[in-house]
């Protein structure tokens, strides 16, 4: 059992104030989420326009949310680092710091071009990595590739175009063979509900509902890059919520809090309902992904701040790392815990016809995984604290436009602003307990997991 970090309570605390003061259709494609703004490196160029292609991909995926694509995106973005490191000045490869991965220098031609060789990675790992794709989608990634083969060889000679791709195939094939040695994650990725789990069964436990399996049980064992579920820490179980059926419990009164905030939301379609369905992200077909979501934001704070390429790719790497051990920590803790979803407690005891305000999007009403900790909360921390360390500053100026080009959808994705990377992660955090589908102390512990999840991810030496 992982044993909780004293310096982590103060972060516990100043959560819960924020709590306080808050109360399949391609035409919904996100195609650039920001198409006005334009960066001057043409290498930073080419990646934010992969990143915007992934984004979009990762709207139709299947069965992949959310553990397989927070995989899939720490490896496509190592991919993209590895490829370009022999061109960046002062950064070195990750090989040197995990076993069984392995990239040979002597690979590399002289005549290479970096923008050619890294189309070509991104179109080999993207294309693996996204495992299930709605029927007619993965072929946009050959076509992009293509599209974009064909401007980038102008000038070049054919032994600068051959030794180029050669390299881009080259480090992705590394990196594919690097995620492959670790079974644990391929059995999973097949396998995401394996009938071999059984939920354990109590009261305020959570079990699959008949027409459901569990999700990932199985995740903590994924390979991690900066921190492991082991390493990182937890809340005792008797710093948890105890269940409670007594009105005067704090256990009661943060489900009686759901259940007010969401029918209030949705009755009167307020701020509330917009922030649940604009951070909701768990719909495929209809939204992007919660992790996915991080790298749609850092996609805008590329071209926000104009990044050179090799900042471009530091910290889509370093994001996905986060992105990546994240997910490891808080499904271990998800299947620690097995902690009950709000409805099942409100529809027993406070109101029988309640019902999530996600509900009218996917078939059931919760996602299909223990409720403690939030993982869109743990997402969004774990972006935080990288954001916040890589750029330096906790302030910025930032409206998310993830939703800002798509149409015809059927949930509020307009655009929100914020002052700070905290505020925006405290936002998203909040916006499940309005949707129905999480308590206070799910996102609060969340919140506080993805922070030293980041923190793990900062301190790795990338030069």
């Amino acid at each position: 059992m992982k044993v909780k970090s004293l310096k982590w309570i103060v972060i516990i605390s100043l959560s819960i104030t924020i709590f306080q003061s808050c109360n399949t259709d391609a035409d919904t494609d996100i195609i650039d989420t920001d198409t006005a703004i334009s960066v001057s490196d043409d290498t930073t160029t080419l990646i934010t326009e992969w990143n915007n292609l992934w984004v979009s991909i990762d709207q139709h995926t299947e069965n992949m949310r959310p553990n397989s694509v927070t995989r899939a995106l720490a490896y496509i973005h190592l991919t993209g680092y590895e490829t370009a490191v022999p061109f960046m000045n002062d950064y070195s490869s990750n090989s040197e710091r995990y076993s069984n991965f392995n990239i040979n220098s002597s690979n590399l031609e002289d005549n290479v071009n970096l923008n050619l060789a890294l189309n070509t990675a991104y179109a080999e790992v993207i294309d693996h990595f996204m495992i299930n794709l709605e029927s007619g989608v993965r072929q946009r990634i050959s076509q992009f590739e293509n599209t974009k083969t064909s401007s980038l060889s102008v000038g070049l000679s054919s032994s600068q175009i051959e030794n180029s791709e050669n390299w881009g195939k080259y480090v992705a094939q590394r990196v594919i063979d690097f995620s492959k040695s670790d079974r644990d994650a391929e059995w999973q990725i097949d396998n995401p509900t394996p009938q071999s789990y059984i939920a354990p069964v109590g009261v305020g436990l959570w079990e699959a509902k008949e027409s459901e399996d569990a999700w990932f049980p199985y995740w903590r064992e994924v390979r991690t890059f900066a921190i492991s579920p082991q390493e990182s820490t937890s809340v005792a179980f008797d710093d948890v919520l105890q269940y409670s059926t007594s009105t005067s419990s704090d256990y009661y009164q943060q489900m009686n809090n759901v259940y007010q905030t969401t029918i209030t939301a949705n009755s009167e379609n307020n701020e509330d309902l917009w922030i649940a369905e604009f951070w909701a992200d768990d719909v495929e077909g209809l939204m992007i992904s919660p992790p996915g979501r991080q790298f749609s934001i850092a996609n805008q704070l590329i071209k926000n701040y104009d990044l050179s390429f090799d900042k471009a790719l530091e910290l889509l790497l370093r994001l996905g790392f986060s992105i990546n051990d994240a997910a490891v920590s808080a499904w271990d803790d998800k299947y620690t815990y097995n902690i009950e979803r709000p409805s099942n407690f409100i529809t027993e005891y406070i109101d029988e016809s309640f019902t999530t305000n996600l509900s009218r999007f996917i078939q059931e009403e919760n996602p299909a995984f223990p409720s403690y900790p939030s993982g869109h909360a743990t997402f969004a921390a774990a972006a935080a604290g990288v954001f916040i360390n890589f750029f330096g500053t906790n302030n910025i100026s930032f409206t998310d436009n993830t939703y800002t080009n798509a149409v015809n959808i059927s949930f509020n994705g307009s655009p929100r602003s914020f002052s700070s990377f905290t505020e925006m992660a405290r936002e998203n955090a909040y916006s499940r307990v309005p949707l129905g589908v999480h308590i206070e102390q799910d996102a609060i512990e969340g919140l506080r997991l993805g922070y030293e999840i980041a923190e793990a991810v900062n301190n790795i030496d990338l030069q």
